[in-house]
């Protein structure tokens, strides 16, 4: 590919590349034909495909006129001004800064200023700026394990927070975004308080990561992709204090799920994830690996690669096959074949194969899953893609038994995701309501 008018700056740089992806995925979600998109953002069409294709530069006119055309609220433009600013925004990456980082969000406003778009381009700066930060780490290029212990109070923090992750998953994230809230304020007030000092403040560092990443993956859930992005970022700043790659990885992989599930950021969630597992390299246990795998095989097939999805999810399963170790973080605990066959499921699906998506989610009940008792919400919106599955291959009885099964799953969980599937669901059936069976489920839910 010829390069003779790129700017030296921008050849070959991650950030941007990853620019020219977003830029190219959100105009073809747009629907817009090339000739319209062109006049619409004042340029000529050839050069915007050699902008697209690496052949030119992205000028701020560029990123500005997409962000207009695509009403993507200044996401690129932010992107391209990062770049500038040596691929770093906001406050230092100390841990000075990010306590004030942490503070300012447990003190800011619950209003949602940012779309999704823009969250997006904010989130692949923050895994950058943390990928970075862990450079100087242990000598394969990961940061040491922090270290188990210390005064009681830590450990009784620490279940707390395994108890808010097993909350989530039955109840919803409604009010586990104020609880994780709570914990995150409590370790920000043990670290401030000075008592502490060495591998007890790693430890603490370590437990503000998860407080962070579990009120993220709440305001994810209740569908405020802004906030979402502050704590995600929150927790990759206490990742990167405690000199931890687990918990800033296990962050990462949250954060995916948030791009995976926005129009035309899956490419973003594929890199989130490619940056986590560079940063966790030959330390991540066979279970952190599968999970890692298993997300970007999802990711991937957002994207239409079937091939790359299937090879990641043989990696997925691969790695479960070396079984559990006793050093495995205690939060993978979801991590199992069911649940790595509820993803396959979901991407077969996405993929536009719905018979291969049945059987997926069948091996994974016959795996035991046990997601009616312990992960409701997440069953829920497995469940709603059975039924779609199942309507796909005009299986009217099959999906109206899954849909209901996914009504049920509902009935004591908060979650606008899982509500938002349903919902979605209950639009693909009601062509059908002249099924006596679909027709009765429309009526009662």
């Amino acid at each position: 590919m010829l390069r003779s008018s790129t700017d030296p700056q921008q050849e070959g740089h991650p950030m941007l590349d990853q620019l020219r992806m977003d830029m190219r995925e959100a105009r073809r979600a747009s629907g817009m034909v090339w000739a319209r998109f062109a006049r619409e953002a004042g340029f000529g069409e050839a050069y915007l495909r050699n902008v697209e294709n690496g052949n030119r530069s992205v000028t701020a006119g560029v990123a500005a006129a997409y962000d207009r055309v695509l009403r993507t609220g200044n996401a690129f433009t932010t992107t391209l001004h990062d770049h500038g600013a040596s691929g770093t925004t906001g406050p230092p990456w100390d841990r000075p800064s990010s306590l004030a980082v942490l503070t300012g969000l447990l003190k800011g406003s619950g209003v949602d200023r940012r779309g999704f778009l823009s969250a997006g381009a904010t989130l692949a700066v923050s895994a950058s700026s943390w990928s970075h930060a862990l450079e100087s780490g242990g000598p394969d290029g990961t940061s040491p394990a922090v270290p188990e212990g210390g005064p009681a109070i830590l450990a009784h923090v620490d279940d707390r927070l395994d108890h808010l992750r097993r909350l989530d998953d039955e109840i919803g994230s409604g009010t586990v975004w104020q609880l994780a809230r709570s914990e995150l304020s409590l370790i920000v007030r043990l670290i401030t308080s000075r008592r502490y000092d060495g591998s007890t403040v790693d430890r603490l560092h370590a437990m503000a990561s998860e407080a962070a990443r579990q009120a993220a993956w709440a305001a994810f859930d209740q569908n405020r992709p802004g906030i979402a992005q502050r704590y995600f970022d929150g927790c990759l700043r206490a990742s990167a204090d405690a000199g931890d790659a687990f918990s800033g990885a296990y962050g990462l992989s949250f954060a995916a799920v948030q791009c995976y599930s926005t129009p035309g950021q899956a490419g973003r969630a594929v890199s989130l994830l490619q940056t986590a597992r560079d940063r966790v390299g030959r330390r991540a246990t066979p279970r952190m690996r599968a999970m890692l795998a298993a997300r970007t095989a999802r990711a991937l097939s957002v994207t239409g690669a079937k091939k790359e999805c299937a090879h990641q999810l043989h990696l997925a399963r691969t790695a479960l096959d070396e079984g559990i170790r006793d050093e495995d973080p205690k939060a993978l605990y979801w991590v199992d074949y069911g649940e790595i066959e509820m993803i396959a499921g979901s991407a077969a699906l996405r993929l536009g194969d719905p018979a291969e998506a049945v059987r997926r989610f069948e091996a994974a009940v016959a795996s035991s899953y046990p997601g009616d008792d312990e992960y409701p919400r997440s069953h829920a919106i497995y469940l709603a893609r059975a039924a779609e599955a199942h309507l796909a291959l005009h299986d009217l009885d099959a999906a109206v038994a899954a849909a209901r099964h996914a009504s049920r799953c509902l009935a004591a969980v908060d979650s606008v995701r899982s509500a938002s599937e349903l919902k979605a669901l209950r639009e693909r059936l009601a062509p059908h309501a002249s099924h006596a069976a679909v027709r009765e489920f429309l009526r009662l839910g």
